[in-house]
């Protein structure tokens, strides 16, 4: 995978987590914890994405953790949901819907994990 299309491809993902859950959550009553939660690891790729337009080692180290951080809490939501339903808020959305959108999120998130680890990146 290219530098460019996993860029691109972070970016997305990171826009769909913000816009998404600012949609989800629209006069639903969830907490600020769970809304914020996707500004955060959606802010940490959009930055990775960002600043990997001049690639340096720092650079990539926050490009990493931007889709590990990702990978890692779309997890928890994703499983949350699929085996604990009833104790899910899924605000604006269908829950069914909601799965399964958090499903394509948390396997594109894994992977842009898997792309960005084996990317080797210029000295």
């Amino acid at each position: 995978m290219s530098l460019g299309l996993l860029r691109f491809l972070g970016a997305g993902l990171a826009l769909s987590l913000m816009i998404g859950e600012l949609i989800r959550s629209w006069g639903a009553g969830r907490p600020i914890m769970f809304v914020l939660d996707d500004f955060f690891m959606g802010g940490l790729l959009l930055v990775g994405a960002i600043l990997m337009a001049r690639p340096s080692r720092l650079r990539w180290g926050i490009f990493v953790a931007g889709w590990g951080t990702c990978a890692g809490m779309l997890y928890g939501s994703f499983f949350g949901k699929v085996f604990a339903p009833t104790s899910a808020n899924s605000g604006n959305f269908d829950l069914g819907v909601l799965t399964g959108l958090i499903g394509v999120a948390f396997a594109v998130s894994l992977v842009g994990l898997w792309a960005a680890i084996v990317w080797k990146p210029a000295e």
